[in-house]
């Protein structure tokens, strides 16, 4: 496995040759438009600079192209800093950076080290010219080496850094810490970018972090695993969760959330006004399998078997043609689906732009940032069904200089961008070849000045005003000012819940649904507006205080809009009430049959309660089980009453032989000492695709159960007799460990000498004792 400080790249050498393509004048770079003559003229200027010029900071940006309506500039570069991991900007404007120069010594040992340790900087712009003037310390110290995560929120600090997060308090406002509490320790990955990520604060007053799939587990400061909120060990290990996680917590750390899992490597988590998590994830090096992810609530996110923890090459019925979707597992029932698929990368920071200072194709939307492909980019993402469907839009590339690793970006409290760049020719193998060079970024329709008004939100109306900001540190203090008030705010929070601004709006119903006594109107005044984006946050805001969610539940089950439904259904996931099955029942019966979203979103909504679920939803009505709604409801449950529906499905002499891979492989995900006897009765299947189905019965089912190896062997040898030399027989010889095949195993190894299916049979041969 390779390892290194910024997510993998897939399909690159471990380290990046520069490729000068062409460049421009600094000062013309800035501009947002230019001529063919001025982009050539600018393009043989900057070829005509070495190698060792083009590297110099004051050439940075003659080596970026950026979008049209904006303009980028350098806020600080090396020597005021080096090597930059993570990102935040606080209510000031001040930046605040992650650095990593202490950086994998084991494997860089002719690197420089710091002794006293990596450092947390805080860069501030003190006369607003676009330029940081001063690089404070804030912390410095061996147990943030490679840190990867940083999140101000008022005068306290979370930094990231496996195996530890750290909370840090400036309680005298000397840009000090004055205190540092452990929130979180023992978490795997030590200086590994699979390790845990940074925190952010949601609208909803809570925080939202992930770490990947070299995270494994999390402990307390005392070293006890955690426990979470639906009573499951937070440890990677398959019961129920694997790989890289997605996680919700209370600012104090109580009421852990586990929102996904089974991702690899997801960098960063971001949430938008209406509490919808977006986040990008890596592949396996080389398989152009990089993904964006909306993070349903409770999802698998299928990096490896959700039963058995295999990984995605392992051989397994109805795989997936294409290598992307086969590695996150897309045609298994209970496999989330992705957003968008970004080819080979390496993901890294992301943040919700929802500012009005950038043009409009990129307000309310992720902003990225991609190290592999050297770009920062946007994905404006559009309703589909109960998902999401996305494109690409790219807001600042390193088209010339290739050496641009953008790695984090947050949104500055005057709605401009600032991007970290740690700068390197290559992202992979855990060596880092640039060793202190490293870059800030501003992006914005103008750069020419960067001035951040003071900020007092000490009454309500400042505070309602604050909460409107694009930054998210503004934001987090204006959060704590109006909750703190209780219904002394009301008055200024009204305000907003009437403004025109549905994201507004929705971060005043988060707060007005808190208030003692008056709570519950609002919410209810949510669940009934016509904005489905409304209802949904008042439904996710009523979910997290508590409230009986059934009575909103039956409100909302028949809503007109199929994402309003979606959150319905995984608001079910924790239901214990025999209610919840004829609320299931109506949701399922709105389906339509093709919509995978919807499909999931039913399956995690039945976790646990399959049985009476089901049953629901076939008394409703689904008893036409060869419809496609009905046909995929059975595929997705988890309940030993579906086997013999499934078999019905099989056994449909209309079924097409790929449907019924699709059938076959959902027995897989039903535990259930019938299993192998509703398997044993497709034996008698007579009809067409008959020998797909006696292949696809022999590979599914465990001839070792009583009553059911008498129906296999006459089947079996049949099967062998009429496939002999093709990859069917190798593997139907060997998972039934048959002695008596030998010849056919030689004649397939002379056969095939240099193919996958030559050295199957030779390897058989030879376990099996033959010669």
């Amino acid at each position: 496995m390779r390892i290194c400080l910024l997510p993998h790249v897939t399909s690159r050498a471990t380290l990046f040759c520069f490729t000068i393509i062409a460049n421009c004048l600094l000062l013309s770079c800035n501009q947002s438009t230019k001529t063919v003559d001025e982009k050539e003229n600018a393009d043989s200027t900057y070829a005509k600079l070495t190698d060792a010029e083009k590297r110099m900071p004051e050439h940075a940006i003659e080596g970026l192209e950026i979008a049209e309506g904006l303009n980028v500039s350098l806020f600080a570069s090396e020597p005021m800093i080096g090597n930059p991991t993570n990102i935040d900007v606080d209510a000031r404007g001040r930046v605040w950076v992650c650095e990593a120069l202490n950086y994998r010594p084991t494997l860089n040992p002719n690197n420089p080290q710091r002794d006293a340790g990596d450092r947390i900087l805080i860069l501030e712009d003190n006369d607003g010219d676009g330029k940081a003037d001063t690089a404070k310390v804030f912390y410095q110290g061996n147990g943030v080496n490679a840190a990867l995560g940083i999140a101000v929120l008022g005068n306290k600090v979370i930094v990231s850094c496996s195996p530890n997060v750290f909370l840090f308090t400036d309680t005298d406002g000397d840009d000090k810490p004055d205190k540092k509490e452990v929130l979180f320790t023992h978490i795997g990955g030590e200086q590994h970018d699979h390790a845990i990520h940074s925190f952010i604060y949601g609208p909803d007053g809570r925080l939202y972090f992930t770490f990947g799939n070299e995270g494994q587990q999390l402990q307390d400061k005392n070293g006890k695993v955690i426990i979470d909120k639906n009573g499951n060990a937070v440890t990677g290990k398959g019961n129920p969760y694997r790989q890289g996680m997605v996680f919700r917590m209370n600012e104090d750390g109580s009421g852990l959330e586990v929102l996904g899992n089974n991702f690899r490597n997801n960098y960063e988590a971001t949430v938008d006004a209406f509490g919808t998590v977006w986040q990008s994830d890596n592949d396996d090096d080389g398989n152009q399998g990089t993904r964006i992810n909306y993070v349903m609530e409770y999802g698998n996110y299928g990096y490896t078997d959700e039963m058995t923890g295999a990984g995605w090459r392992a051989k397994r019925m109805n795989m997936e043609s294409e290598i992307p979707k086969r590695h996150w597992h897309q045609n298994d029932p209970g496999s989330i689906p992705n957003l968008l698929f970004t080819g080979a990368g390496s993901p890294a920071g992301i943040c919700i732009y929802e500012g009005d200072l950038l043009p409009a194709v990129f307000q309310n939307q992720m902003i990225h940032c991609e190290a592999g492909n050297n770009v920062v980019r946007s994905y404006p993402v559009v309703k589909d069904g109960a998902g999401y469907k996305a494109s690409i839009r790219p807001i600042v590339t390193g088209k010339r200089d290739q050496w641009f690793r953008p790695v984090d970006v947050c949104t500055a409290p005057d709605g401009s961008l600032f991007v970290a760049d740690w700068y390197d020719p290559g992202v992979g193998g855990h060596q880092m070849v640039d060793l202190n060079r490293g870059r800030i970024y501003r992006i914005a329709p103008s750069v020419k000045e960067y001035k951040i008004s003071n900020i007092n939100l000490n009454t309500a109306e400042a505070a309602a005003e604050g909460l409107k900001n694009p930054n998210l540190a503004t934001r987090y203090i204006a959060w704590k000012k109006l909750d703190s008030l209780g219904a002394t705010a009301e008055p200024a929070l009204v305000k907003l819940w009437r403004s025109d601004n549905p994201r507004f709006r929705a971060r005043a119903l988060w707060l007005l649904g808190r208030i003692t006594g008056k709570g519950q109107s609002y919410l209810q005044q949510g669940m009934q507006d016509k904005n489905p984006d409304i209802r949904i946050t008042a439904f996710r805001a009523a979910r997290q205080l508590q409230t009986d969610i059934i009575p909103l539940a039956e409100q909302l089950a028949k809503d007109n809009d199929p994402q309003v439904r979606r959150e319905v259904a995984l608001a079910l996931h924790n239901v214990k009430s025999p209610a919840g099955a004829d609320i299931w029942a109506d949701l399922a019966m709105q389906y339509d049959g093709n919509d995978r979203w919807y499909l999931e979103a039913l399956g995690i909504g039945a976790d646990g309660k399959w049985d009476a679920y089901l049953k629901a939803y076939i008394d409703k009505g689904g008893h036409e089980i060869n419809s496609a709604s009905a046909a995929n409801i059975i595929w997705r449950a988890r309940s030993e009453s579906a086997l013999p529906l499934l078999v019905q499905l099989i056994e449909n002499k209309s079924s097409t032989d790929s449907a019924r891979l699709k059938y076959f492989r959902a027995f897989d995900f039903v535990k259930s000492s019938r299993k192998n006897l509703m398997l044993a009765k497709l034996l008698d299947y007579e009809g067409p695709g008959q020998e797909n189905v006696y292949v696809n019965t022999l590979y599914q089912i465990n001839p070792d159960e009583p009553g059911v190896s008498a129906r296999v062997k006459p089947v079996l040898k049949k099967i062998l007799d009429s496939l002999k030399g093709s990859q069917v027989f190798v593997d139907l010889v060997n998972k039934y460990k048959l002695k008596n095949y030998n010849q056919e195993l030689l004649n397939i190894t002379l056969a095939y000498p240099d193919s996958s299916l030559g050295w199957a049979a030779a390897n058989l041969l030879i376990s099996s004792g033959g010669t």
